[in-house]
C-alpha cells in the first residue's frame, strides 16, 4: 500500500463520504438494519451513530485498509453498539453461511475490484430471511451523464481508491441472485452528476 492509499486517502474519503446530504441519506438507511450486521467497507465507521441499539445486537465492520481503521478510532470509541472488525477484502468475508441478520453496503461496491465475488460472499452469509440495504453511487440513467462516467473512469480510479463512477449497481445486485424489493433511483442535490447519481434500496436472496 502507497504513503497516498494510507495516509492521505482516507482523510479524502472521509471529507467527501460525510458531507450534509450524504450524512442525511445514510441516516434514511442505517437504522433499518436489525440483529447481526455486517458493514462492507466500513471505512471511518461514520455510519455507527445511525445504528439502533436496540434493534442491532451486534455489527461486523469489513474493512481491509488499516488507515480507514485508523480514522474509525474516534467513531468506535461512541459506538451504540458493538462493533468487530473484520481486516479482510469484500471478496473474502470470514463469516460462516447463514450468519447475519443484514448486511449494509454504503458507498462501497463503487471500489471493491471483483465485485461478482463480494455480492456472492454477502449472499453466502445472509441468513435466507435477512436484507441487503444499499445506499451506493454509479452509472447514471441519463445517457450524456453516462458518457462522461466512462471517460472520467479509468483516470478517477487511480486518484480515488479504485471507485468506479460507471458501475450499474442495481443490475450488479440482481445478476447475484438477490431480488431487490424497494430502489430509488435520483442525484445528490449540488453534487456532481458523474459522482451523484444514487442506488438507495433493499434487497433479499432471490427464491
Amino acid at each position: 500500500m502507497s504513503f497516498y492509499e494510507d495516509k492521505i486517502l482516507p482523510h479524502i474519503i472521509d471529507c467527501t463520504c460525510s458531507v450534509g446530504q450524504v450524512m442525511k441519506l445514510r441516516s434514511q438507511v442505517v437504522p433499518k438494519a436489525r440483529g447481526v450486521v455486517l458493514e462492507v467497507g466500513m471505512g471511518s465507521a461514520i455510519n455507527l451513530e445511525f445504528y439502533n441499539p436496540d434493534t442491532v445486537s451486534l455489527v461486523y465492520g469489513l474493512e481491509p485498509s488499516e488507515g480507514m481503521r485508523r480514522k474509525a478510532r474516534e467513531n468506535l470509541s461512541r459506538s451504540p453498539v458493538n462493533v468487530e472488525w473484520l481486516d479482510l477484502p469484500g471478496e473474502k468475508i470470514p463469516l460462516p453461511d447463514n450468519s447475519v441478520d443484514t448486511v449494509l453496503l454504503t458507498f462501497t461496491l463503487c471500489t471493491i475490484p471483483d465485485w461478482r465475488a463480494a455480492l456472492e460472499q454477502m449472499k453466502r452469509v445472509l441468513k435466507p430471511d435477512g436484507e441487503l440495504l444499499f445506499l451506493e453511487h454509479g452509472e447514471s440513467c441519463d445517457q450524456g451523464v453516462r458518457r462522461w462516467q466512462h471517460r472520467i473512469t479509468p483516470g478517477w480510479k487511480k486518484l480515488a481508491g479504485g471507485c468506479h463512477l460507471n458501475r450499474p449497481i442495481a443490475d450488479l445486485i440482481r445478476e447475484t441472485g438477490f431480488d431487490i424489493l424497494e430502489l430509488d433511483n435520483f442525484y445528490v442535490p449540488k453534487a456532481p452528476k458523474i459522482a451523484g447519481y444514487i442506488y438507495k434500496g433493499r434487497a433479499v436472496k432471490a427464491a
